[in-house]
């Protein structure tokens, strides 16, 4: 009986013993792991513009994507400061002073980087542009200064050759007065952008490097806005009426008005001049499926964001995929959209 009692004890300390262990084991391995935390603050222009408010659904997407994936916590604070450049001044003041781990800025004024840039290298903040290129000059002084975009100049091409295209295809569609020439106005984003007048420049130059003569009417600025485009562009139908055989548009918003303008014009639909957009925004892609607008050049957000976010983070690596240009600059291309294609661009 006594020989018993000892088996049974013994089998209970060597069980009380295995959970002990067991336990221990179990609360060590449920000990919550410390997540990382990153700060980053976004300064934009204005968010009403319809491809920088498409970049911040992206960039916020993108950091989630990020977060679940490399188990870090972002806090991604952006802030609006609607076209004036003291108040985009004093929002990067106010990351900087907060010791944020990264500073975005999509420029107001792109001649006046050159202040925020010292302020983050005294500061030691990676400083990352994007949208609306800075001066060269101010993005070499500091060599955690970045720029991601795409160039404004292969947009003008593309939006040039999307007409010489249509132009070869049909020729008396895009011609409709006969005369050997196109003659078209230009709906400019606004004076001194970098992108502005780059396509400007390069989407006439592509007609003409074709061997298409062109005459133009009229063009002016509209500061990329919907509105403004529609105000300009019935001005330019009052005086010219049917003479206006194609608008270049330096953005899809601008497009957008000038088809505005047009439907309120009355003018018969077979009697509209070719429209032309750049951006590849959802409206935008809708009036090239509907025909109201020819093509645009795609300027692919969702990718620029990932740059963005992964500059933010690791700003002494090159992003996997893309390529550092001038050791401050990520470019991203453009691609064609058309009536046969933008489904694909809808669908993204």
């Amino acid at each position: 009986m006594r020989s018993l009692l000892r088996i049974v004890a013994a089998t209970l300390a060597g069980s009380i013993f295995l959970c002990g262990n067991l336990c221990a084991c179990s609360f060590v391995q449920a000990k919550p792991q410390k997540v990382k935390t990153v700060y980053i603050g976004v300064s934009i222009y204005r968010k009403d513009d319809m491809f920088i408010s498409t970049m911040c659904t992206d960039l916020e997407a993108e950091v989630k994507k990020v977060e679940q994936k490399n188990h870090v916590k972002i806090v991604l604070n952006i802030m609006d400061s609607q076209s004036s450049q003291s108040q985009q001044n004093d929002q990067v003041d106010g990351f900087l002073s907060k010791h944020y781990d990264a500073v975005c800025v999509n420029m107001v004024d792109r001649t006046s980087a050159g202040t925020i840039v010292e302020k983050a290298r005294k500061s030691g903040v990676p400083l990352i542009f994007f949208n609306r290129e800075p001066v060269e000059q101010d993005l070499q002084n500091w060599d955690k200064a970045f720029y991601v975009g795409a160039d404004a100049a292969q947009s003008g091409t593309m939006q040039g050759k999307l007409l010489v295209n249509a132009y070869r295809k049909s020729p008396k569609s895009i011609d409709k007065n006969g005369d050997g020439k196109i003659q078209y106005v230009m709906l400019e984003g606004e004076h001194g952008h970098q992108d502005s007048l780059l396509r400007t420049e390069y989407s006439v130059k592509a007609v003409t490097e074709a061997g298409i003569p062109t005459d133009k009417l009229a063009n002016g600025t509209a500061n990329w806005q919907r509105a403004q485009a529609t105000a300009k562009m019935k001005q330019w139908i009052q005086k010219f009426g049917t003479r206006i055989e194609v608008v270049f548009c330096n953005n899809d918003d601008m497009a957008l008005g000038a088809i505005d303008a047009l439907q309120d014009s009355g003018t018969v639909r077979k009697d509209w001049p070719v429209v032309l957009g750049v951006d590849g925004t959802k409206p935008g892609l809708q009036a090239v499926g509907s025909g109201t607008m020819l093509g645009s050049a795609y300027n692919d957000a969702k990718k620029q964001a990932q740059a963005v976010v992964a500059l933010s983070l690791h700003p002494s690596e090159v992003p996997a995929g893309f390529e550092l240009q001038r050791s401050h600059y990520i470019y991203v291309p453009y691609s064609y959209i058309t009536k046969e294609n933008y489904k694909d661009y809808l669908n993204r």
